[in-house]
């Protein structure tokens, strides 16, 4: 039996999160389910939006399926759940994959068709948050280690060979950033270097304002994507759009021994309480996460019910459709269900 840590967050967070753990529910998987709360409801009741109560359940699981928690304004302390679980579970790579379920929903029309998985190195670069004042501005400092991008990159070609993927791309801008993004580059170089006698993976590296353009006039060309911190956050969020938007969006924070999945979305206040949100992000997120447990058959079939959902015409108001979260959820049940008679 496997332990999942619940932590659906606020907002949208919330309602997503619900109806993925309603469908995960219909699956035939031995899940031991808790639950803890992380957000405003947290530092309402405890003072801090995650406790370290909260963070010791989380080691003591073997993933966590997280929702969205919403930012307070400036002025009101605050401690991330998401950035103190990926620091305290040694979260360092996080995974995001984007392709079109539906090809309505694509910004690209075939045959420039996206399918790429971003690795992104999940604790350095800029969002290490090493900022000092100076006279008449700020410095930002970036941190790009060699044994943190060794990892990275082993874990990009390790990831690829075990899902069939043939190439990895290191994005980067060492032609500006010698020395750091320089290190990076050398890095993934020497990892490329001893993959290749055993996986056939090719390797190759690109600028990410070339990357960028790739992305969009020949997604095709591109497989793997591993990148620094700052840069796959960018280009997933822009590989997310070109699919169908954020709603479509699912995401993997992985470390030696722990992890988390979580859709990229936030809480999205404006549309939070209406029953509207697209839980399409969740469902996939939950999908990678029993994946990764080792049910990758009842992971498969999930994935199926979802695009066979969406390509029948139910989807949420964000997609073109007129279901809710709680609709569309229930029609990837019945399409399971309708599976299993099969």
């Amino acid at each position: 039996m496997k332990r999942v840590l619940v932590l659906p967050g606020e907002g949208a967070g919330l309602e997503v999160i619900t109806a993925a753990l309603d469908i995960i529910g219909s699956l035939e998987v031995d899940l031991d389910i808790l639950h803890g709360v992380v957000g405003t409801s947290s530092r309402e009741a405890h003072g801090s939006h995650i406790t370290d109560e909260v963070i010791d359940l989380a080691k003591g699981s073997d993933a966590v399926l997280y929702g969205a928690v919403q930012s307070p304004p400036p002025g009101v302390a605050y401690r991330s759940p998401v950035l103190t679980l990926r620091r305290e579970l040694g979260l360092f790579a996080n995974v995001r994959p984007a392709r079109p379920l539906v090809p309505r929903l694509s910004a690209l029309r075939p045959p420039r068709r996206l399918d790429v998985v971003i690795v992104r190195e999940n604790t350095e670069g800029l969002y290490c948050c090493r900022e000092r004042d100076i006279e008449g501005g700020v410095v930002a400092e970036r941190l790009v280690t060699r044994l943190a991008s060794g990892r990275i990159h082993g874990f990009a070609f390790d990831w690829a060979a075990s899902h069939g993927r043939r190439r990895v791309t290191c994005v980067h801008k060492a032609n500006v950033l010698r020395r750091s993004d320089g290190l990076f580059l050398e890095s993934f170089r020497e990892a490329a270097a001893a993959a290749s006698g055993r996986s056939g993976i090719a390797a190759d590296d690109l600028h990410v304002d070339a990357a960028a353009e790739r992305m969009v006039v020949a997604p095709s060309t591109l497989d793997v994507i591993v990148t620094t911190n700052l840069f796959g956050d960018i280009l997933s969020d822009l590989a997310a759009g070109l699919v169908g938007g954020l709603g479509f969006a699912p995401s993997a924070n992985i470390g030696a021994r722990h992890a988390l999945f979580e859709p990229v979305h936030g809480t999205a206040p404006g549309i939070a309480g209406k029953g509207i949100a697209n839980p399409t992000a969740a469902i996939m997120s939950a999908a990678m996460m029993l994946d990764h447990l080792g049910y990758g058959s009842e992971a498969g079939r999930l994935e199926q019910a979802v695009v066979a959902t969406l390509r029948a015409g139910v989807a949420t108001r964000d997609a073109g459709g007129r279901h809710g979260t709680r609709g569309f959820a229930r029609a990837v049940k019945e399409r399971l269900a309708r599976g299993r008679r099969e």
